[in-house]
């Protein structure tokens, strides 16, 4: 077997509020509890598992998408009316980056999303 994430844990100051919102924007399955979490689970099996139970400060998650995926993501995250950036500093804001296509953008309890079309060093 080779190695595989399987899962993470992602603090959040109202865990179903980040997991629903997640969710939401990537177009994926509503969460579902598991113990203390609320999970969020990607197409490749991995896990985003949202705690609640201590706050450790802001951390960045980046997900790699294909091209209609980002379109409708990139949709989802206007319609909403969200601030984006192109860089991971936030200094470029409601601009996409030129590395194949991407954005930041932050969920609810701050975290560093980011959404890309091609993995970086591609």
């Amino acid at each position: 077997m080779s190695i595989q994430l399987n899962h993470t844990i992602v603090p959040a100051r109202d865990k179903e509020i980040s997991a629903r919102f997640l969710a939401e924007i990537l177009g994926l399955d509503p969460p579902t509890p598991f113990g203390p979490f609320m999970c969020v689970e990607t197409a490749n099996g991995v896990s985003l598992d949202y705690d609640d139970r201590g706050w450790s400060g802001h951390h960045h998650y980046a997900f790699l998408v294909s091209e209609e995926e980002f379109d409708a993501i990139f949709a989802r995250v206007t319609e909403r009316g969200l601030t984006y950036w192109a860089d991971p500093g936030h200094r470029r804001e409601n601009e996409i980056n030129g590395n194949g296509r991407g954005f930041y953008f932050e969920d609810p309890s701050g975290h560093n999303m980011e959404v890309l079309t091609r993995a970086y060093g591609s």
